[in-house]
C-alpha cells in the first residue's frame, strides 16, 4: 500500500490506507504501508519514506514528498520487498505513488480519491493519462471521484466506497464530559473549505449552555481563535490523535461537518455514526454519498450559519430526533465497514495477481 501524503498527519487518504492495511492484516494478509512520515511511523506496518513538503492542492494543503531521497527510498522498498500487488492511493500525486507507478515493480491497483478540478490533470494531461494506463485496475471512492478521473483520464473504474473501522469507534471509551453540557464536536483542518468559520458564526444563534470542541489546526486557527476569544463555550483542542477523536466522538451529542465544498466522500461522517453520535453536515454531494438527508443526518445549505444553528439546535434539543439519527447512523456505518471494503479489494488483488 503506497500513500502520497504524510501518514503522521491526519487526513482522509492516510486514514483509508492505514485502516485498510490494518483490516487486511487481521484477515491474514501481509501488508506494508509506504509513505512520508513527519515523526515516528503511526504503526509497526509502516515503512517511512522521509518528511513531507506542504503543498497547496484542491483548496487545502497536501503533505506530499516529491523530493529525490523519498523516491529513492520508495524504489528501494519496492525492489527489496518483492510485493505481489502494489496498491496506490492517489496514484498520480507527485511523490511515492507516482514513482511506484513509473517503476511498476508488480501488478498495480490504483484508487482515486479526489473530486473536482485538478491542476496537474490540466497542465500535464498527456503525461498523467500515460501514467494511468500503467494501472492494472482503477478504483474510485465515489461517483464524484469517478467523474473527475474519467473526465481527465478516460478509462474504466471500479466504484469502491471508503470504509470505516466500526469497532474502533463503537468500542471507544467516551471522553469525560464535565457538567453534562450538550456538546458539539468539529474535527478538521482550519481552512476556508472546511467551514469552521461558519460553525463559529452559528454559535451566536445557540444557547449559552452549549459546548463546542474544536479539533485540528491550520492556517485559519489564530484568526478564528481571536474572533471568538470571549466565548467560553468554545474549547480549542489542537491536533488530536485518532484515539482521542474516537473518544470525543463517543462523548459528543452532535458532530458537525460544515464544509463548503471539495469533499469527495464523507468518511468522517461515518466515523461519527459508528461512534453513535448524531451528525449535522453541509448538503454536499460528497457527504450525501453516505448521509441521507433527515434519515442518517441533518444536512443544511453550505455557508449558512443560521440554518446550521437551527439544525444543531434540533439535534441537541430533541431527544427523539437525536436517537433516531443515531440508530440510522449506526446501521449506515455498518454498510460501509472496512471489513466489507477489504473483502472487495481482496477480490481485485486476486484478479490482477
Amino acid at each position: 500500500m503506497v500513500c502520497p501524503y504524510s501518514l503522521t498527519i491526519p487526513g482522509g487518504v492516510q486514514g483509508q490506507a492505514l485502516g485498510l492495511a490494518r483490516t487486511l492484516r487481521l484477515m491474514g494478509h501481509d501488508v506494508r504501508v509506504l509513505g512520508p512520515c513527519d515523526g515516528p511511523p503511526p504503526d509497526a506496518g509502516v515503512t517511512p519514506l522521509g518528511n513531507s513538503l506542504p503543498t497547496a492542492s484542491n483548496g487545502s494543503i497536501a503533505p506530499i514528498a516529491p523530493d529525490v531521497p523519498a523516491q529513492l527510498r520508495t524504489i528501494r522498498a519496492l525492489r527489496d520487498e518483492e510485493f505481489d500487488v502494489v496498491h496506490l492511493h492517489e496514484p498520480l500525486c507527485p511523490g511515492p505513488t507516482q514513482t511506484a507507478l513509473l517503476f511498476k515493480p508488480a501488478r498495480l491497483v490504483g484508487t482515486f480519491h479526489a473530486a473536482g478540478e485538478s491542476l496537474p490533470y490540466r497542465w500535464v494531461k498527456p503525461l498523467v493519462v500515460a501514467g494511468a494506463n500503467r494501472l492494472d485496475v482503477r478504483c474510485a471512492v465515489s461517483e464524484d471521484a469517478m467523474r473527475t478521473a474519467t473526465a481527465n483520464l478516460g478509462g474504466e473504474y471500479e466504484l469502491l466506497f471508503n470504509g470505516v473501522e466500526v469497532a474502533r469507534y463503537t468500542k471507544a471509551t467516551p471522553w469525560p464530559n464535565d457538567g453534562d453540557v450538550p456538546t458539539i464536536l468539529f474535527v478538521g483542518r482550519h481552512e476556508p473549505r472546511k467551514g469552521l468559520a461558519v460553525l463559529l458564526d452559528a454559535m451566536a444563534f445557540l444557547p449559552e449552555r452549549v459546548r463546542l470542541w474544536v479539533g485540528g489546526d491550520g492556517p485559519q486557527t489564530d484568526e478564528l481563535r481571536q474572533r471568538v476569544a470571549g466565548d467560553r463555550r468554545v474549547q480549542w483542542l489542537g491536533r488530536i490523535s485518532d484515539a482521542e477523536k474516537a473518544a470525543r466522538l463517543r462523548a459528543a451529542d452532535a458532530f458537525c461537518a460544515p464544509s463548503l465544498g471539495g469533499e469527495s466522500f464523507g468518511v468522517v461522517l461515518l466515523e461519527a455514526m459508528a461512534a453513535q453520535t448524531a451528525v449535522v453536515a453541509s448538503d454536499l454531494p460528497g457527504y450525501a454519498n453516505v448521509a441521507r438527508a433527515d434519515r442518517d443526518a441533518l444536512l443544511v445549505r453550505p455557508d449558512d450559519p443560521q440554518a446550521l444553528a437551527g439544525a444543531l439546535s434540533r439535534v441537541l434539543g430533541e431527544a427523539k430526533l437525536r436517537d433516531r439519527l443515531v440508530l440510522a447512523g449506526e446501521r449506515r456505518a455498518a454498510e460501509f465497514s472496512m471489513d466489507h471494503l477489504a473483502e472487495r479489494y481482496i477480490e481485485l488483488y486476486e484478479r490482477v495477481r
